[in-house]
């Protein structure tokens, strides 16, 4: 604590007002050479030197597209040094020259460059720092493998060698100021490729520009991006004084004792984790006076075997006293855990009524961390094994003829639209602006495109792109005595372009239009035959409504099922860095200036918009992973698991389980299972409310793909009984439950459906949500 009070030194007085003084450093990433970081470098530039910024180019890459080369429009050149290196020219920056110049940024392409012999630094990188040291700014790009530690990584996943001659320090991107991640479709790189934008086609070129590969790099980009952003929220959070998750990540912690089925935790955790794309924590849970015996030892040391094989985290910690709950949960708490994982209690009823158990004691401290139980018996039903890929289910005769209904599904697949969404993680980061960018540029190739629908929101330099693009006009619909203005869904049909932008998708529309929501609209034009590029933010996919509460605090109430964004053949993410996107808010580029200051402070807050971004990214790694295994199953790449899943969601009429249902599908998506949501009714008739409540659960179900049950017992001692009973029908594997809402002394009493269900499920999976 008296750390602050010190006194600093004349060294340190110093270093501060030389990081004052320092200039600024932004990296562009893009997962491969062609994702448009040079064009965007030099977009940057323009828009900078409208803006009376001081601007120059430093270097840029005279191999790229004429296209890019446009962009570089009026701005100024610096002279560079060029040299021969095996039959090529090579480019240098020439520093005297910036320096006489003294501009206050320089665009410098290609990071990752190897200076000549003679230059007076070894490589860009220490060229930069130099003159970032010497109070001008940078901009710079990189690609994601030219990371010395990532290389390696994505030869290994790519399975063949990158020919890199330089690679970058692992810490690059951490000494920037600002890194904006370049997202592009593998479809949008093979068609620049195709259109001979991106270097001559050999066969090297062909064999690494493969839908694959495109898809392995850009999955490999977003989380290592991703991690680095976790890491900013994670020291801002502590700043800020915040516990526990932030709720745009996982982080999976595994309790386990130095006993036979340790290793099977582990293993189950491992999976869990890889799946989510969570950090996975070991960690047993020791009394300061116990000694361990020969047989826990030899557990020990082969347990630490498999989590080093498996690159988890092992922690062993000594307890002073007995209440092993209690130090698991305030552990879960001070590392920000969001799930801990458990074996099945091994008390009878009796000594868990009595005495109670470890696991219930966890749930009743740590109501918000999930607990997942693992399901004893396990060489009883054998290991499951989460799977990567479900197997598409075959007719079993290849000579098939189609029915009429086959064929008209066909035909009608193979006419419907292309669906492009840009996905951002939050509003004002550029996704109108770049869909209006892309449809000038399809116009410009004789593209027959309109705009259905546009909000510009008043941002001139959105309103500007719009260009000479025809824009429909808006449908009039009376309501409530007011005329209101919706997307003119049976003009754009009659009109038939061959591609319409609908901006924000996630609107609902007036009462009285054809569909309640602009996402149907869309799906209606696909069917149509018409192509579809839309926008729309991450705090608007139905199931991650509970994260960015979580992170917000802000309830939303205008979603898209998450079908939806799976129904799209493009999903790319405009990315930007917190401090910039809230620097257009503070500028009047995002809202009026009268709702600025309010939403700095509330949505717009750093430590919201670094989550959002994490969320964001976390999320688009999900769909390109799942988008490649989807690939590869067609190709017959990889084979089935051994044991199908099937997720078991049992409700009640309580407010929180529209949050259960969300988390069960999340759970069931990714792990490609079959999914149920259960209620057990034991009155005879339910309220009102009760019955809105039950609606609600039940249109949810729907749009997210679930199947509803509802069953009836005689009484409340029953539903257990009811519930286990469709678990064994259903052949679930695992149960997702609410937290009990009894108090410890109501348990007593009347025994709690969460605890029978945990006693009568112990050869299942169970996970219990944090309420």
């Amino acid at each position: 604590m008296s750390e602050q009070f010190r006194r600093k030194t004349p060294n340190e007085i110093k270093e501060s007002i030389s990081n004052i003084k320092r200039g600024r450093l932004k990296i562009i990433l893009g997962a491969v050479t062609g994702s448009g970081k040079t064009y965007q470098l030099l977009l940057e530039g323009n828009e900078m030197k409208k803006r009376g910024i001081d601007v120059v180019v430093g270097v840029v890459n005279k191999s790229c597209s004429p296209e890019t080369l446009k962009q570089l429009g009026s701005l100024e050149l610096i002279p560079i040094i060029e040299w021969e290196r095996n039959g090529h020219v090579e480019q240098d920056l020439d520093l005297d020259k910036i320096y006489k110049r003294n501009p206050e940024v320089v665009l410098v392409d290609r990071l990752a460059h190897e200076n000549h012999i003679n230059s007076k630094n070894a490589t860009r990188l220490e060229d930069v720092m130099e003159l970032i040291k010497n109070e001008i700014s940078v901009i710079t790009t990189i690609n994601i493998y030219e990371l010395k530690g990532v290389k390696k990584v994505a030869e290994q996943l790519l399975n063949l060698p990158l020919h890199v001659e330089v690679t970058l320090p692992e810490d690059t991107l951490t000494k920037a100021d600002e890194v904006r991640l370049l997202d592009v479709t593998p479809e949008a790189i093979l068609k620049r490729l195709q259109n001979g934008e991106i270097g001559k086609k050999n066969e090297g070129t062909l064999q690494f520009y493969n839908n694959g590969n495109l898809a392995t790099l850009r999955e490999l980009s977003l989380r290592f991006l991703a991690e680095e952003v976790e890491d900013d929220l994670t020291e801002h959070r502590e700043l800020e004084g915040l516990m526990g998750p932030s709720g745009a990540t996982e982080r999976i912690l595994v309790c386990v004792q130095y006993h036979w089925n340790g290793s099977i935790l582990i293993r189950r955790g491992e999976q869990i984790a890889k799946r989510l794309g969570g950090e996975l924590i070991i960690a047993s849970f020791i009394p300061l006076s116990k000694k361990l015996s020969e047989e826990e030892e030899t557990f020990k040391s082969s347990m630490q075997k498999l989590i080093n094989k498996l690159n988890g985290s092992f922690i062993e910690i000594t307890m002073n006293g007995d209440e092993i709950a209690e130090e698991i949960v305030g552990f879960s708490m001070s590392h920000h855990i969001t799930r801990i994982i458990l074996g099945q209690s091994k008390k009878s009823p009796w000594e868990e009524m009595i005495n109670g158990s470890i696991i219930n004691k966890i749930l009743r401290k740590s109501k918000n961390i999930d607990v997942f139980i693992v399901a004893e018996r396990v060489k009883a039903f054998g290991e499951r094994i989460i799977p990567a890929i479900k197997t598409e289910k075959s007719s079993g005769n290849p000579y098939h003829r189609l029915t009429p209904d086959e064929l008209h599904e066909k035909v009608e697949g193979v006419k419907r639209g292309t669906f492009k969404i840009y996905l951002g993680a939050a509003p004002g980061v550029g996704k109108t602006y770049t869909m209006l960018r892309e449809a000038n540029q399809l116009k410009e190739n004789e593209i027959d495109v309109v705009i259905g629908l546009l909000e510009t929101h008043g941002r001139k330099e959105t309103a500007a792109q719009v260009g000479n693009l025809e824009i429909l006009p808006k449908k009039l619909i009376p309501y409530k005595n007011v005329m209101l203005e919706e997307m003119d869904l049976d003009a754009i049909i009659i009109r038939n372009p061959e591609v319409v932008l609908i901006d924000e998708l996630a609107h609902t529309n007036v009462p009285g239009s054809k569909n309640q929501k602009r996402y149907q609209d869309a799906m209606n034009i696909l069917e149509a035959g018409i192509s579809v590029i839309s926008t729309m933010n991450i705090q608007h996919i139905e199931s991650l409504k509970d994260s960015v509460k979580q992170i917000t605090g802000v309830f939303v109430r205008e979603t898209v099922p998450d079908s939806i964004l799976h129904l799209s053949d493009e999903l790319e993410m405009i990315d930007i860095s917190p401090n910039a996107l809230r620097k257009r808010m503070e500028e009047g580029n995002i809202y009026a200036m009268d709702k600025v200051e309010q939403s700095l402070s509330h949505f717009f807050k750093t430590q919201n918009l670094i989550a959002l971004r994490e969320l964001a990214l976390r999320e688009l790694a999900d769909d390109v992973d799942d988008r490649l295994e989807s690939m590869k199953r067609k190709e017959g790449v990889r084979g089935p698991w051994r044991k199908d899943e099937v997720i078991f969601v049992c409700v009640d009429l309580r407010a929180n389980s529209e949050r259960l249902i969300r988390r069960g599908f999340r759970i069931a998506y990714r792990l490609k299972a079959n999914w149920y949501v259960i209620f057990v009714k034991h009155q005879n008739e339910l309220r009102t409310d009760e019955k809105l409540i039950l609606d609600k659960l039940l249109s949810l179900t729907h749009r997210l793909g679930g199947v509803f049950k509802l069953y009836t017992t005689r009484d409340r001692q029953s539903v257990v009984k009811e519930i286990k009973k469709q678990l064994l029908t259903k052949k679930a594997t695992q149960v997702i439950l609410g937290q009990s809402a009894r108090t410890r002394w109501q348990e007593i009493m009347g025994g709690s459906i969460v605890a029978r269900l945990l006693r009568e499920a112990r050869h299942l999976d169970v996970l219990i949500v944090a309420d």
